[in-house]
């Protein structure tokens, strides 16, 4: 070893368990009683690789295990949280503030999650990228194999059964300590902000606390979706005479010939059944009985989802706590945390009341009662799903979100001093800005006056127009849903384009500055915000960079100039593409690059929130966007206990100095949203 003070250790596991990761998260893959090492490669300053193959009966030298808990030792791992868990169940101790996430590293400076994707976006040397055999060798080793005759009967491989796989499996895994390595030499002259790495630590800690599970309100709600399921097959079977009549070609034949055996000229038959195209039959007139139910069967079959509660099933721990539920910078461009697993930040809204009768009911696995309280059994499961996440015994939850966050932050950034002022005061965002549209004064748009239909215009263009967006922003936030109809759509945007002037000049402005200084070089300063082009001396890499009033910087790789589609110069950069999934150029203009940072600001402000809350001895469990969720014991005074938390949200970050930050909340059992 190095005899310097300070040293870097890389480390990169192989790992077993029986449990599928995907499915159910690192926490219960490594809590299952199977979990166990395979492999160990580490390097210490960057030295050459060593591989320990614990399998085959070597053993981690005694330094190596001193020094994970050594603060002498950074230990580095790309997505370090699994190398951290995995390496806390065999040997104990780890210390979140010891570690570094290489991943972290890369997602900050806008590259890919995936390791192999990293190496190619950087145009790393082959031999330097992570191997593409790895994949295969994982399902060999990694998990449970099917039994079979020409195995003989086994449940697992070892390295025995293939010992040239095995010296691949090994070679693959020092591998990925020398692309980890080079990522990080990579990625050197852009460190991850210390602000940003102590919120990663943070973001460890409510992770290893983990959210409880109401096991029995779960069991209830899988039973029912089952029963449910169950009736409407038999009932579909009854009907139809086929033995599965869940097959798509079985079912379309049968209405097919039900429908040409009709010869009346008019009905469409069906060419497949899709949501689309199962509405669309139901709208006939003609349609006989017996074809109608079976398609109302097939399409309440699609509603009846219990997969939410499903993916709570799969990683229950066994302390009946859930845990994993967020990648921390899961979003690369603006640092927000993702929904992983049950996906929280994506769960519908809960109007079912009485709440309380209803989550008895599904305890009870009582469908019919709740048929005929609630109506569609299916829709008040799906409402129900966030009930699932409820206190600790002897605990409250405290539920406290930013009110309207991304909308005082636009305000704010741009100085658009009428929003501010209504931020300010009453907060009635949506009849503010429907008065500044139609001329009305704000009082008269209130329940009860003709007016007051002019508050979902001003909704649905606070919702969809702050980033540039057009008719058809309006149109995909539900503007037609909302009643509205489509010819009087532009005279929405221009009004409200009109009543936000500071806004509007925000967007071009923020497009004109990154035209410049990625044609150009050198930075430019606008609105609390620094645009710069960075040239990477050592490998010769641009970026084009926005640096947040916080400090954080928002990375685009490669940027370069085009020409959009009327004329002009469009900004261009390196990314992956949300639909293909790959690495590729991607365009960009002033209002995306305006939502990127509003909404990047928006994270800072929740991110600091979490770590004033956690100091002040608040346990939050999970958070959703803009929203916190806290496991506590209760006080004697649980409002007194709220107003805390809101004040400490409320409180403007000292680099936001005018932002109107405002917070909201309550006390319950469980967790929900209206």
């Amino acid at each position: 070893m190095s005899n310097s003070l300070h040293h870097n250790l890389f480390i990169d596991l192989e790992t077993f368990s029986s449990i599928p990761i995907a499915e159910a998260g690192a926490y219960a893959y490594v809590a299952s009683p199977d979990f166990e090492i395979l492999l160990f490669a580490y390097s210490i300053d960057y030295q050459p690789v060593q591989v320990i193959d614990l399998v085959s009966g070597e053993t981690v030298p005694i330094e190596i295990i001193q020094a994970l808990t050594n603060p002498a030792y950074t230990k580095h791992s790309y997505n370090a949280m699994f190398e951290f868990l995995c390496l806390s169940k065999v040997y104990g101790g780890m210390i979140p503030s010891q570690w570094r996430c290489t991943m972290i590293h890369a997602l900050y400076c806008g590259y890919p999650g995936k390791l192999e994707a990293v190496g190619m976006a950087l145009g790393m040397p082959e031999e330097k990228q992570k191997l593409t055999v790895g994949k295969a060798l994982i399902r060999y080793f990694c998990v449970p194999c099917k039994p079979t005759k020409s195995n003989g009967g086994r449940t697992r491989n070892y390295p025995k059964h293939d010992p040239e796989k095995w010296r691949l499996f090994k070679e693959y895994n020092a591998q990925d300590v020398v692309t980890e390595m080079e990522v990080e030499k990579n990625l050197a002259l852009y460190p991850v902000p210390e602000q940003v790495q102590k919120q990663w630590e943070t973001d460890v800690t409510i992770h290893l606390r983990g959210v409880y599970i109401d096991t029995a309100f779960v069991e209830g709600a899988l039973y029912i979706g089952d029963q449910i399921t169950n009736d409407l097959m038999d009932e579909a079977r009854q009907l139809t005479g086929l033995e599965n009549p869940n097959s798509i070609a079985q079912l379309k034949t049968w209405i097919n010939i039900r429908l040409s055996n009709l010869n009346t000229g008019h009905l469409m038959l069906m060419g497949d059944l899709t949501k689309d195209s199962v509405s669309k039959a139901l709208a006939e007139v003609d349609l006989p009985d017996d074809v109608r139910r079976v398609l109302e069967i097939r399409q309440e079959l699609g509603k009846t989802s219990t997969k939410k509660y499903d993916a709570i099933t799969n990683c229950i721990g066994s302390d009946n706590r859930v845990r994993g539920l967020l990648q921390y910078y899961g979003a690369n461009r603006t640092g927000r945390w993702a929904g992983r697993l049950v996906q929280v930040q994506n769960l519908p809204r809960t109007y079912t009341n009485p709440i309380d009768l209803a989550r008895d009911l599904v305890k009870q696995g009582s469908s019919k009662a709740l048929r005929v309280i609630y109506g569609s059994v299916n829709d008040t499961l799906s409402q129900l799903i966030r009930t699932a996440f409820i206190a600790s015994p002897g605990n409250v939850l405290i539920d406290a979100d930013f009110s309207a966050i991304e909308a005082r932050v636009i305000s704010w950034l741009a100085g658009e001093d009428w929003r501010l002022k209504v931020f300010r005061t009453h907060g009635k965002i949506y009849e503010a800005s429907a008065s500044q549209m139609f001329g009305v004064p704000i009082d008269l748009i209130k329940k009860g006056n003709p007016e007051y239909a002019l508050r979902a215009k001003g909704k649905v263009a606070e919702l969809a127009l702050g980033y540039q967006g057009s008719v058809g922003a309006l149109i995909q936030m539900g503007a037609l849903d909302m009643g509205l109809e489509e010819a009087e759509l532009p005279d929405i945007v221009n009004r409200w384009r009109q009543a936000n002037t500071h806004i509007q000049e925000l967007w071009y402005e923020l497009n004109e500055a990154a035209i410049e200084v990625i044609g150009q070089g050198g930075s430019r300063h606008l609105h609390g915000l620094i645009l710069a082009r960075e040239y990477d001396s050592i490998y010769g890499r641009v970026y084009f960079t926005i640096t947040l009033p916080s400090g954080r910087k928002l990375f685009y790789a490669d940027p370069s100039l085009g020409d959009n589609q009327w004329g002009g110069a469009s900004i261009c950069y390196m990314g992956m593409d949300q639909s293909s999934k790959t690495w590729k150029q991607i365009e960009t203009y002033g209002g995306k690059l305006v939502e990127n940072v509003v909404q990047a600001i928006a994270r800072d402000c929740l991110a600091e929130a979490i770590e004033r809350l956690n100091r002040a001895g608040y346990p939050i469990v999970f958070h959703v966007h803009d929203e916190v969720v806290i496991d506590i014991k209760p006080y004697a005074d649980n409002e007194k206990m709220l107003n805390d938390v809101i004040e400490i949200m409320s409180v403007v970050p000292d680099w936001a100095k005018g932002l109107p930050l405002g917070a909201d909340g309550w006390v319950g059992d469980y967790f929900t949203k209206d």
